[in-house]
């Protein structure tokens, strides 16, 4: 009698690790990395679909206060019919009024508070839990670095998570917002990830506008679910100079298809058919790029991990951008290392 499988999703991880993407890159040389670059980045794009029609932001400061050191701001704009956004900010004290500093995306990842623990909200214990466990207020901490800093909740967390507070929804009965919110947008030939990407340039041309923000010195950061988001969000917008992605480095059929390690606000449909995540990242050369990887990471294991740092590597020696490439291999868990962000984005961004 012969041992068959039957289990569907057995089925998809042998599927992946026997793929080769369509644009998985195999060159050397700097022609190589043009040519691939050149075709394969807007088959890539083209995944994400349609983006939502962009509406004035209006935005209205909503509070202003110090901590830290800091002046901290909660605006709100809108950043498409029907939706809007808080946006929280944080510039350092004393600047002049034609002082011009550089200003940090700093995205957030999966979690109950989404932007609030990133921008250095403390205030209760599970935000300060989140901290400690991922040095996760990065956004507050390269603010006392001398930056503006500036954040939004992703669709599905913090304020724009239909179950919490405003919101009070039980319609999705614990199901996934992640997962829902990418059903609905497939629908309309959009993807979450489009949505998002649309709502982290809305507020970027908001903080954009500010009279102490270098708009010619924009960086982008995010640990995990924020690391997917800070790679898009550089991939879309050439505003940003330099990124650096926290835990977020793997194979797809590692992370996402064997450990299922992936949601609806990560993908797009036909993506990993075009490019496995390391030729994602390596779309990115020769803009500098400081990757985080957690030896002891227990959500992107890393021993894969590495071994898309390595192709990641390739990539950018083949588009002579070698030394535009930082690691940040530190000894802890799913978190920022945190120990090469400032010199990382002093060198190229400045202060």
């Amino acid at each position: 009698m012969t041992v068959r499988n039957l289990s569907p999703n057995q089925m998809f991880v042998e599927m992946a690790k026997a793929h080769v993407p369509e644009y998985h890159f195999t060159g050397t040389t700097a022609s190589d990395f043009k040519a691939w670059k050149e075709e394969a980045t807007p088959k890539v794009l083209a995944t994400l679909g349609d983006y939502p029609p962009a509406v004035g932001p209006n935005p209205q400061l909503l509070a202003e206060w110090e901590y830290h050191d800091l002046i901290r701001q909660r605006w709100i704009i809108d950043v498409q019919p029907y939706l809007s956004a808080t946006l929280l900010v944080n510039i350092p004290k004393g600047l002049t009024a034609d002082e011009k500093r550089p200003a940090i995306l700093c995205c957030h990842g999966h979690g109950q508070f989404g932007k609030e623990p990133v921008m250095g909200n403390d205030t209760s214990p599970g935000m300060r839990q989140d901290i400690a466990d991922h040095a996760y207020n990065y956004g507050d901490v390269m603010a006392q670095k001398g930056y503006i800093t500036y954040a939004i909740d992703w669709i599905g967390f913090g304020e724009r998570n239909d179950s919490q507070k405003p919101n009070h929804s039980s319609v999705a009965r614990n199901r996934d917002w992640c997962n829902l919110y990418y059903l609905h947008a497939t629908m309309l030939g959009m993807t979450s990830l489009s949505i998002n990407i649309a709502h982290g340039k809305a507020a970027t041309d908001v903080v954009s506008a500010f009279p102490n923000v270098d708009t010619e010195q924009l960086g982008v950061m995010g640990l995990s679910g924020g690391g997917t988001m800070t790679l898009w969000m550089a991939l879309c917008d050439e505003r940003f100079k330099a990124a650096e992605i926290m835990c977020y480095s793997d194979l797809w059929w590692a992370f996402g298809m064997r450990d299922i390690n992936y949601c609806g606000m990560q993908v797009a449909p036909g993506l990993f058919k075009l490019v496995d995540l390391p030729d994602l990242q390596g779309l990115l050369a020769p803009r500098p790029l400081l990757i985080d990887i957690g030896a002891n990471d227990t959500c992107f294991k890393v021993d894969t991990a590495m071994q898309c740092y390595g192709q990641l590597s390739t990539i950018y020696g083949a588009a002579g951008a070698a030394d535009r490439l930082e690691l940040d291999l530190h000894p802890g868990e799913h978190g920022w290392g945190g120990n090469k962000s400032e010199a990382f984005f002093g060198r190229y961004l400045g202060k």
